[in-house]
């Protein structure tokens, strides 16, 4: 079976502290106001003194069927073996057609070099065999990456777990 890099986050944990995003900035040097892992803020829900609020860390979701590949015009986006969407720059002309098709707004142009960007789950660090920066950087331990095909593997067991509020986007 082939490998399938999966990130499983749960949302019970994440505390909304965007270390994830600050991590993510760094371990790429994006420029101000690119980022690729924001952190969505859904509430308050409830009412004082009940409130409570839900964090949604929010990176490329590397679909099977990446909608972003099929609108790219000159092949730059492509699904690796591995199950990564990524994007070749050589290949890139800037076109936002990407970023147009993405349903997740997980495609971006950045405004210096004027070329496609998104999140990799940090291929660079997984292909040395590490954990992609946001993941190691995740104060609730909320973030889970592995391979989605490895019976073994920590994300593999986790969706697999029936729980009542376990969703797959």
């Amino acid at each position: 079976m082939t490998m399938q890099w999966t990130m499983v986050v749960d949302l019970q944990r994440c505390v909304g502290c965007d270390a994830c995003t600050v991590a993510c900035k760094q371990e790429h040097d994006l420029p101000v106001g690119l980022t690729w892992n924001p952190v969505l803020t859904v509430g308050p829900v409830g009412s004082f003194p009940e409130l409570s609020a839900c964090y949604f860390p929010k990176q490329c979701m590397h679909c099977d069927n990446a909608p972003c590949i099929e609108a790219c015009p000159t092949g730059a986006m492509v699904k690796s073996e591995d199950g990564l969407v990524l994007i070749n720059n050589s290949d890139c002309n800037g076109c936002s057609l990407c970023v147009d098709a993405c349903p997740y707004d997980a495609v971006s142009v950045n405004s210096i070099t004027g070329l496609a960007e998104k999140c990799t789950f940090c291929s660079h660090r997984i292909n040395m065999g590490l954990q992609p920066a946001c993941v190691l950087s995740c104060v609730g331990k909320a973030m889970f990456f592995g391979d989605a095909n490895d019976t073994s593997s920590q994300v593999y067991k986790l969706l697999k777990k029936q729980e009542h509020r376990t969703f797959r986007l």
